[in-house]
């Protein structure tokens, strides 16, 4: 591939932008997005395209499977209701909405085009929701809601995207349409099932190397996907319904190095193609905006505001029959599922486009089946970035404050944690009474002391006043001065260790072996420090 070089450099610059961002706490995708409009300002640059089926393989199946894996199999079939709601619903409606808004406000913008189009703006993005949204202090249900419904809008997106792209050059009839979009979309979801359970197979009884499994693992979403397009059904998803078995029981298949090393490179993985992504929509940003010049700006600026109004309003217009139709129908819906309608303006507020919208667009053939030029090319690109720039910085930019003025009582897992370790220490506890009575007592002795003293420190936690009485789960911290004098003294280890090392007194075999066991534990106590990821 050429100009390696500059997209090495310009991938450094966006790394560093990221470290920023997580310095001064600002959200990922929008760093990323403004990332796309410097890059596109520096003079000089070459315009890098690459072809569709590149864009498709390279960037989505990890970036889907990445996001399947980090979403919660048990949250997410708690929520199906409203995700299914929106990943269906919402996103059709959305991409009507958006076909007639851009079919009436741009000249010579078919039908199709107009389509296709609304497809590429209609899924929220699941990278940009759970950036933005982390550290609100938002009910579990909500983000589970919010992650469900963008991993699987994405599915439902990225098919009407190829239905659209198909009608662009050839005929297309509504009724085949939706009986085929069944087909395609139940025979994904089963050759995700079966890919996910072979692999899941060889997991469990042929590998021990963590290297490996991690390598396996990277290589799963190519496989679901290739496997599901060759059969020419939903490979989108085909790697979601893979992605989200295996995280189900990543715990039965990955040993505990393994799942370290995973979730290391699955975040270094995701971020690297996020970058990328956007790395190329600004090295071809320029090229874009030349080829829409024979349209006037005012129309160009005007289209781009109105269609990104219009993908906000649908969903604020969709949650109130969404939340509400339910609740009049179900009596168990309304006895279950206590309803506060500062939760519907969240959602609204959380429908960030961002990199699979991006990557879809770029995605965009230059040349069609037909053989002809894709004249609207540039401008469906265009549009796309507006939409995910606009969607980005005005309502990612503002859910903090959106939060804060609605006054959410901020939800925390200090009490579900206090339980949940409570009961672990005294399994544990009375497994060692029931079953090593006979083990050396010395050695006995040792070992129960451990989860004693771990006994004896969750009875001094200090839990919130109410808890125990009107049982909620506030802000607070649990654990946090003891495991952060552990850690403090992990370091004293390793520094001991380091100076060892350098005088020669140990070896470097002895030196990569104690920090690894040093670097574990330091993770263990930094997952055990409780942060209620609330910053007020």
């Amino acid at each position: 591939m050429e100009n390696v070089d500059i997209i090495i450099i310009l991938l450094f610059g966006v790394t560093f932008l990221g470290v920023l961002s997580k310095k001064f706490n600002f959200p990922l995708p929008i760093a990323l997005v403004l990332s796309g409009i410097l890059i596109s300002l520096i003079p000089g640059l070459p315009v890098i395209s690459l072809q569709p089926d590149v864009v498709f393989f390279v960037f989505l199946p990890p970036l889907l499977y990445g996001a399947a894996w980090n979403t919660s199999w048990r949250d997410f079939k708690a929520a199906i209701r409203p995700i299914s709601f929106a990943a269906i619903g919402l996103v059709f409606l959305t991409t009507l909405a958006v076909a007639w808004a851009a079919h009436e406000l741009i000249e010579n913008l078919s039908w199709p085009e107009a389509f296709l189009l609304g497809a590429i703006v209609s899924p929220p993005d699941a990278v940009a929701a759970t950036s933005v949204t982390k550290g609100l202090g938002l009910h579990p249900r909500i983000t589970a809601i919010l992650e469900g419904e963008s991993l699987v809008n994405d599915a439902s997106g990225l098919i009407a995207y190829k239905y659209a792209l198909a009608a662009v050059t050839t005929q297309f009839v509504l009724w085949k349409a939706g009986l085929n979009f069944l087909w395609v979309s139940a025979c994904g979801v089963a050759i995700g099932l079966f890919i996910a359970y072979v692999i899941y197979l060889i997991h469990k009884k042929f590998f021990c190397d963590p290297v490996l499994e991690v390598t396996l693992s990277f290589l799963t979403p190519f496989a679901s996907y290739l496997i599901a397009e060759h059969f020419e059904v939903s490979g989108v998803l085909a790697v979601v319904t893979s992605g989200l078995y295996l995280s189900f029981r990543s715990d039965e298949t990955f040993s505990n190095e393994s799942r370290i090393m995973t979730y290391a490179v699955w975040q270094a993985v995701i971020f690297i193609l996020n970058a990328l992504v956007f790395i190329l929509i600004g090295l071809q940003l320029r090229d874009v905006i030349k080829g829409i010049n024979n349209y006037p700006w005012q129309t160009l600026a005007s289209s781009a505001l109105i269609i990104s109004a219009v993908v906000i309003l649908v969903r604020f217009i969709w949650v109130i029959p969404a939340a509400l139709v339910p609740k009049a129908l179900s009596k168990r819906i309304r006895e279950e599922e206590p309803f506060d309608a500062r939760n519907m303006v969240i959602f609204g507020w959380a429908g960030m486009r961002g990199v699979v919208s991006m990557a879809a667009a770029l995605g965009l053939p230059v040349i069609l089946a037909s053989g002809e030029n894709f004249k609207n090319r540039e401008l469906i690109v265009y549009l796309s970035f507006c939409v995910i720039l606009i969607t980005l910085l005005l309502l990612g930019g503002s859910l903090k404050w959106v939060v804060r003025k609605l006054k959410i009582e901020p939800y925390s897992l200090v009490a579900e944690e206090y339980e949940v370790r409570n009961t672990v220490v005294k399994t544990a506890i009375g497994y060692i009474e029931d079953n090593l009575s006979l083990v050396q007592e010395d050695l006995l002795d040792n070992i129960k002391s451990k989860y004693e003293v771990k006994y004896n420190r969750l009875q001094k936690t200090e839990l919130p006043a109410n808890y125990f009485g009107k049982g909620k789960m506030l802000a607070g911290n649990i654990f946090n001065e003891y495991s952060q004098l552990q850690i403090d003294l992990l370091k004293v280890e390793r520094q001991t260790i380091q100076q060892m090392h350098r005088k020669g007194d140990a070896s470097e075999e002895i030196l990569r072996k104690m920090e690894r066991e040093l670097d574990l534990e330091e993770t263990r106590l930094k997952l055990e420090i409780y942060d209620s990821g609330y910053n007020g």
